[in-house]
């Protein structure tokens, strides 16, 4: 094979515009357009690679022949792509299993990353070498199909140029998901995942990282524009926003990216995600590099994710931590030292002398330990290669075209090798290639972070996958790294809480509002807060629902507090009954009617002891018992005290000529008052208990975060006139005893009537609003303190004195001392 090496890897190549003349005899090329290597075979092969990537357009005024186009800046890893073409050309012509006895051929083109460059290099392919052509520009292409392109833009013109002739072509970089269309591009293949898979992925990785606030920047072409609608599809219902979208020009404008650049400053959203080429990327980051900006979180499509350009240690500060999606890593046995092989006759960039090795000047050429694009690139020869195999091995009577024929192997057309190119299905390095119905390849991307290396430089490490191939929602698997940029409007409200939106700000901008007192989220960014059931309440954080805090009077610390006080004041009670006992016969204890004062100490006793059945938890029993015994128990003491104080105003008066009242208060009549008075509370709470008796109840409304359990008093009626009869009786007691306050003698019983209802009085008056205004079991334990209060103030006020006298003072107990005869 006869190999003519005609690429000047100059800093630019002068492109002259294609035309044709006809004659009778032949058509001529007005200008040529050769490539950048050929090599003759029994069948030929094209290659499109972006050897350069950037151009000057001439300047078209229409008033003279337009200038040549100059394309600029040399792309050494685009020439390893083409490099590995012809590596992987040779391997088939020397293999002995695959196309045994036919020799591949190539013609490899520069496009200059410009689709109208693309143009005339798939038309120069067409055409053919040289100048001059004969047979009237007709005749079978000499074109078996094309490996070609690397943007989705040229790619596009490409397959259209193509297209009417039926030849097939493969493409080793153009992801864009328009190209998927049979209807538009019936022609191409592709050996890189369609792009609806990777804007599926970048959603993923968004929603994974908590990045709900982004920028999109996108290049002036096809692959940008279906890329950045793919985006914002997946991105619909996931909580992820867009806080602009911004284009690179074409044909780059500083100006244009400057303001670009202003937005992304300007913006909020400090995660960028960028569906751009490499040759369009180059001069923006420049730009965006001058402004100094920094804290941009990059997401990058496969079309620079591994672009070698940026690899040097300048870019670290700016693109450090930039995450993407790559195209799967192959190996490429044998790739390093073909490499190594090449030798240009002309300067390379910076000027060298033609002797100096590649490994030096251009270290991203030399890069082969992960090759993905030049994988592509080996993978697409070598699909051709086996589709050509399996057409040339064709047995007869059994082929795929009419009447069960097979192709002929001295005239194989294009449209022949896209049937077996359709039907593929090989392995290469333990991968399986094969294409789809639309001419896609399996989904599969390796996941990419920039790192900064041992040396200062830039390097790119595979930190997980996206396997299009899995089922859904297990495709993207990440070795989990912590991403330090973090690009939110509005953080992610923790569960707990809740999204409000921010009025008149995008949906993206919220705050966290914390879930009311007995609702909860558990989970992240919640629209709102479910409320718990009714016996549960939410925790403190929030997050779920616990059985609500079930409260009443117990034996806690309050509880125990109030029982010891109520034993306490009975026991005392119980002492000064014992002392009455046994000082029954003096006369500080005879006077007005010893009986009474015995019936006093007993029901003062019963009032302690029912403050007890208010503690505890409520049972129908003791709801019913406590309230009951409690005013039976005081309305037999006051009636007690009522008894006396009507018999301490009659001794006095009755010593009045003609004063016969102490006939009618008797003993006999002290105890019909006592019954009396006590029978009309007896009463009473019968019909309570008979009509609407108290109850246990379970309260919920006046604590919502506890379930108080209470005592209902069933009819507040009932409830209320038994207080109020116990206050009557009261006022009464206070009332006769005032009136008997100033009668002679030292010791005035009826004065220390009168201060002890004045106590009792006044703890009842301030219980009721302290009793209404109380929460949960406070409540009860104001009204056992209004029992201990009222019961201790009766205990000490009559009978404190009478015990003074009775054990420390006994020289004043005697009848003279008491009648105030003697001092």
């Amino acid at each position: 094979m006869s190999l003519l090496f005609l690429w000047s890897l100059s800093s630019s190549l002068t492109l002259g515009p294609s035309s044709t003349l006809a004659t009778d005899s032949e058509c001529v090329l007005l200008s040529g357009f050769d490539p950048g290597f050929v090599a003759d075979g029994d069948f030929v092969i094209g290659g499109i690679f972006p050897l350069h990537y950037n151009q000057e357009m001439p300047d078209v005024n229409y008033t003279y022949q337009p200038t040549a186009v100059r394309c600029n800046g040399f792309d050494p890893r685009a020439f390893r792509w083409a490099q590995t073409m012809r590596l992987a050309v040779e391997e088939i012509n020397q293999s002995v299993q695959l196309l045994p006895n036919h020799m591949l051929g190539y013609k490899i083109f520069d496009s200059c990353a410009y689709p109208l460059t693309g143009q005339r290099a798939a038309l120069a392919m067409l055409n053919g070498l040289g100048q001059a052509h004969t047979h009237m520009c007709s005749g079978a292409s000499p074109l078996l199909a094309v490996i070609g392109e690397s943007g989705s833009a040229q790619s596009i013109v490409v397959s259209r140029i193509l297209q009417p002739f039926k030849i097939p072509m493969i493409s080793y970089f153009s992801s864009c998901a328009c190209l998927g269309d049979r209807r538009k591009y019936p022609t191409f293949f592709r050996v890189i995942p369609n792009d609806d898979y990777q804007v599926k992925a970048m959603a993923q990785l968004l929603v994974r990282y908590d990045w709900r606030w982004v920028g999109v920047v996108r290049g002036d072409h096809e692959y940008g524009h279906f890329a950045l609608q793919g985006l914002l599809r997946e991105l619909k219902g996931t909580g992820v926003c867009v806080a602009y979208q911004e284009m690179i020009p074409l044909l780059y404008n500083q100006q244009r990216a400057l303001e670009i650049i202003e937005v992304m400053r300007s913006s909020t959203a400090r995660v960028v995600v960028v569906f751009s080429a490499e040759g369009e990327m180059t001069p923006f980051l420049k730009d965006y590099m001058a402004q100094n900006i920094t804290g941009i979180q990059w997401v990058a499509s496969e079309a620079w994710v591994t672009a070698s350009l940026f690899t040097t240690s300048e870019y670290f500060p700016y693109l450090g931590g930039t995450i993407g999606f790559g195209i799967r890593q192959g190996q490429i046995p044998g790739l390093r030292d073909y490499l190594q092989t090449v030798n240009p006759r002309r300067p390379l960039m910076p000027p060298c002398s033609g002797q100096e090795t590649l490994l030096e000047q251009h270290s991203a050429y030399m890069n082969t330990s992960s090759p993905r694009v030049a994988y592509n690139v080996y993978k697409a020869v070598y699909a051709i290669a086996h589709s050509l195999h399996n057409l040339l091995h064709c047995q007869a009577g059994a082929g795929p075209f009419h009447n069960r024929s097979c192709a002929h192997s001295t005239d194989v057309h294009p449209w022949q090798l896209q049937h077996y190119l359709q039907e593929l299905a090989f392995y290469i390095s333990g991968e399986e290639v094969n294409f789809d119905m639309k001419g896609d390849s399996i989904p599969y991307y390796d996941i990419i972070n920039w790192q900064r290396g041992s040396g200062g430089n830039m390097e790119f490490i595979n930190v997980g996958l996206f396997d299009g191939a899995k089922d859904s929602g297990k495709e993207l698997v990440i070795q989990e790294e912590k991403i330090l940029v973090v690009s939110v409007c509005s953080a992610s409200c923790a569960p707990g809480s809740r999204k409000a939106v921010r009025r008149g700000e995008p949906l993206c901008c919220f705050d966290c509002v914390p879930c009311d007192s007995g609702k909860i989220s558990n989970q992240t960014d919640s629209i709102d807060c479910t409320e718990c059931p009714e016996d549960y309440w939410s925790n403190a954080d929030g997050t779920m629902c616990i059985p609500k805090v079930v409260e009443f009077l117990s034996h806690d610390a309050m509880g125990i507090a109030l029982t010891v006080i109520a034993v306490v004041g009975a026991c005392l009670t119980v002492s000064v009954l014992a002392v009455f006992l046994h000082h029954r016969t003096t006369p500080i204890v005879r006077v007005n009617n010893s009986e009474l004062s015995f019936f006093i100490l007993l029901s003062l006793t019963l009032c302690f002891l029912c403050a007890l059945m208010f503690i505890g938890e409520p049972t129908s029993w003791s709801c019913m018992l406590r309230h009951t015994a409690f005013s039976i128990t005081f309305s037999l003491c006051i009636s007690c005290i009522l008894g006396k104080t009507l018999v301490v105003l009659a001794a006095f008066t009755a010593a009045r000529p003609g004063n016969n009242i102490m006939k009618w208060l008797g003993p006999k009549q002290q105890r019909v008052i006592i019954f009396s008075c006590t029978l009309v509370q007896v009463l009473i709470c019968a019909a309570w208990l008979m009509a609407a008796p108290p109850y246990p109840y379970r309260n919920i409304q006046d604590q919502r975060s506890k379930i108080i359990l209470e005592c209902s008093v069933g009819s507040q009626l009932a409830f209320w006139c038994v207080l109020g009869y116990i206050g009557l009786l009261a006022c009464l007691c206070f009332i006769l005893a005032f009136l008997a306050r100033k009668l002679p003698g030292n010791f005035n019983e009826a004065k220390f009537i009168t201060f002890s209802m004045l106590i009792f009085c006044a703890v009842w008056i301030s219980f009721i609003p302290a009793y209404v205004s109380s929460p949960g079991k406070y409540t009860v334990a104001v009204e056992i303190f209004a029992i201990l209060a009222s019961s201790f103030g009766l205990l000490f006020c009559l009978f404190a004195p009478k015990c003074y006298i009775i054990l420390l003072k006994p020289e004043k107990n005697t009848k003279q001392h008491l009648m105030g005869n003697k001092k």
